[in-house]
């Protein structure tokens, strides 16, 4: 997926320079339009000859669950139009994480064998927050192979405190 990096790049730099007063709202449209763009139906059409850059984009304009303000549309309209409508996710991705970067964050994605409630999740930020020295944005995800404990994926950093993880390292040490 380099090549999809590479291309999303430029879009994203472009975009997070042009929306310097309003990253916050920009961020928001281009992430509605990064998960319309992920419809593998939408990509089959757009994909197909006989579709034009003009209809392609009154679908998403279409299905969109918010008006479109005109740097939204502007934008989309150029990404149709240089046939990049596959990179939208990773250009949403890579304008996320200058927007982090900006503002000194990091998302952090918390795999857990089971639901957290309220005070476990503000006990654990705290603490992932200390570990990994900076603020983080948290998603939760439920794996419930994990059989207990959490797995933090913070960037290319990974904390696993799972159970799962536990008993891999044990069957690693007795198999050795």
């Amino acid at each position: 997926m380099a090549e999809i990096a590479t291309i999303a790049r430029p879009y994203a730099d472009a975009l997070f320079k042009a929306s310097a007063n309003d990253v916050a709202g920009a961020a928001a449209w281009l992430d509605e339009l990064a998960a319309i763009a992920a419809n593998a139906q939408l990509q089959q059409f757009a994909g197909n000859p006989n579709a034009g850059v003009d209809q392609v984009f009154d679908v998403i304009a279409g299905v969109a669950k918010t008006a479109l303000p005109d740097a939204a549309k502007n934008f989309l309209r150029t990404v149709l139009e240089n046939g990049r409508l596959q990179a939208l996710p990773e250009i949403a991705n890579q304008f996320r994480a200058l927007k982090n970067a900006q503002g000194g964050l990091s998302d952090a994605t918390v795999f857990s064998a089971f639901p957290m409630d309220a005070s476990a999740l503000a006990d654990v930020s705290s603490m992932l927050e200390k570990r990994f020295g900076r603020k983080l944005n948290f998603v939760i995800a439920l794996q419930p192979e994990l059989i207990g404990g959490i797995r933090v994926v913070v960037g290319d950093e990974v904390l696993d405190t799972s159970i799962k993880a536990r008993l891999e390292q044990m069957k690693l040490a007795l198999t050795a």
